[in-house]
């Protein structure tokens, strides 16, 4: 069982997370250890890029302030080869199809397996176009996180076939970003997931209280949680360790409950 599997086995998941290199590479690798020790069950690490188009503004700014701190690609892979000797958790990057290019697809892949990463989200990476990876990755052993979003409709049977890890489900159009409401029909989306494959569906977008978790997994296997995370590292920047630790306990629990 892959660790991403693990993430979802015992009962609903909640998944975390965190740009990279925000405000420092030392503060992200002391967030990762406190979002484990606070429950979370997968970290998604965001490699800071340029022009992160599925953002919206508070991760944006985070890209920003990573960037400008002087977080590069080799950098970060080598801040998550120092975390990956403490923990087992699973941990995915999220990142564009630009960047991966820039480094090479193959040292990529081959960087990710030697520091642990398990699978990739690549927002601007069209079901058509993923072949273009999808062998390397397979080669390394990196998942590739398929996104299905509200207006996916007959394509969601097509991405789900070939689905690994989980199923990122996205609840709004739009960027990411918090929200104090969510309208879209999530359940109908999953059951289209399901009658398909029976991999595990988490959903995110907009999530950011116990509440909106809580009514999320209840109908699927887990919750994601971004730019709420992000905003309380903006605010308290190297000292973000324990109110990061706080909100994702409190959101675990949350989820836990379900």
């Amino acid at each position: 069982m892959s660790r991403i599997q693990n993430a979802f086995k015992n009962g609903k998941a909640f998944i975390s997370f965190l740009t990279g290199g925000d405000p420092d590479l030392e503060t992200s690798e002391k967030l990762i250890y406190a979002m484990e020790k606070a429950g979370a069950d997968l970290i998604e690490i965001g490699i800071p890029f340029s022009d992160p188009i599925a953002e919206g503004p508070v991760i944006q700014e985070a890209n920003e302030r990573a960037l400008a701190a002087g977080c590069t690609t080799d950098k970060l892979f080598d801040m998550v080869a120092r975390a990956r000797k403490n923990t087992e958790i699973p941990l995915v990057y999220l990142t564009y199809i630009n960047p991966i290019y820039t480094y090479g697809k193959e040292k990529f892949m081959k960087r990710c397996q030697e520091c642990g990463i398990d699978g990739l989200i690549i927002p601007d990476l069209p079901y058509e176009e993923k072949k273009e990876i999808a062998g390397i990755c397979q080669e390394y052993g990196i998942d590739i996180i398929s996104l299905i979003t509200p207006t996916s409709h007959e394509r969601i049977a097509m991405v789900a076939r070939e689905a690994q890890g989980f199923v990122y489900c996205v609840s709004s159009l739009g960027v990411t970003g918090v929200r104090t409401e969510i309208k879209t029909d999530i359940s109908q989306m999953i059951d289209l997931v399901k009658k398909t494959t029976d991999i595990p569906c988490a959903v995110g977008f907009g999530i950011a209280t116990p509440e909106q978790a809580q009514k999320m997994v209840q109908v699927a296997d887990g919750a994601i949680v971004g730019s709420a995370i992000v905003k309380i590292i903006a605010e308290h920047g190297k000292d973000s360790e324990q109110p990061v630790y706080d909100y994702v306990k409190s959101m675990k629990e949350a989820v836990t409950k379900v």
